[in-house]
């Protein structure tokens, strides 16, 4: 029987640069995610209003009579709104499992036996879903400025509105980065993708409901802060430099929604381990 050597020798493989493992879990998981037909029907259904609404922007172009349907700051601080649905939509289909299911079959601790860091993990997950957020808010309306540009055949508009470009971008950002770490953290603290989905949208409807009545009760919006979504809704008319809805200053809508997002940062840094800790 021959004897071969088993002498050390160097490896010859691809060497990955260090700090993008991340970027495989973030394109492990837009594939997962797109290869399922539901989800692909909810993303091509997010693109229905800028459709509408560059059938507009083109009727308002070619037809002078119809000059009221013209483009302003407030037809794409609207559109951003109208997304939201979307937002919340893909935030609980994509983000709800994303730790809560490694969590349930044990792959965490398997994710993080190899050379990966509790950062990279927590990068590749936030990665899945601000690719698809972006998608749903960002993308669409930068693609809506474009097509005003195209359809009127001038930049007149841009140009007398150039912050737009900033204030659509700061605001989604803004609106996804909430999102996306404030779905991660609730879905580190479960094992059920289910009871984290219910857990986010519940924590939604609750905060409205409770501004809602307390709105009712004391006939003032200074409580707005108290809303998850009216919290956004403040900052959005700031970037937008549209008067602002609410009676509460935007600078404490900005001031909770960072802390969400530091506290969302905390939990997945104490939930994240390779090792369950028992106290």
């Amino acid at each position: 029987m021959p004897i071969h050597d088993q002498s050390y020798r160097r490896y010859t493989g691809v060497r990955e640069a260090p700090g993008t493992a991340w970027l495989v879990i973030t394109v492990t998981g837009i594939r997962t995610a797109l290869s399922k037909k539901l989800f692909l029907g909810v993303m091509l259904f997010a693109w229905a209003q800028f459709l509408v609404r560059a059938v507009i922007f083109y009727l308002s172009a070619n037809f002078p009579n119809l000059d009221i349907l013209a483009p302003s700051v407030e037809t794409f601080r609207q559109f951003l709104e109208m997304q939201e649905l979307f937002v919340l939509i893909v935030t609980v289909y994509v983000g709800s499992g994303l730790i809560a299911n490694d969590r349930r079959s044990n792959a965490l601790q398997i994710y993080l036996s190899k050379p990966l860091s509790r950062a990279e993990y927590v990068a590749g997950k936030l990665g899945i879903l601000l690719f698809f957020l972006l998608m749903v808010t960002l993308l669409p309306a930068m693609a809506l400025l474009f097509v005003q540009m195209m359809f009127s055949g001038s930049l007149t508009f841009v140009r007398e509105n150039l912050f737009l470009i900033p204030a659509i971008t700061l605001y989604a950002l803004v609106e996804v980065l909430l999102a996306s770490f404030t779905m991660l953290a609730l879905s580190s603290l479960s094992t059920s993708a289910r009871f984290t989905a219910i857990l986010y949208f519940g924590a939604i409807v609750f905060t409205g409901a409770l501004f809602t009545i307390l709105r009712g009760i004391t006939s003032s919006t200074a409580l707005a802060w108290l809303s998850f979504r009216a919290n956004l809704e403040q900052i959005g008319d700031v970037i937008f430099r549209l008067q602002p809805r609410f009676d509460s200053s935007w600078l404490l809508s900005v001031l909770v929604v960072a802390a969400l997002i530091g506290l969302s940062i905390v939990v997945l840094e104490r939930r994240v381990r390779g090792v369950e800790v028992v106290t």
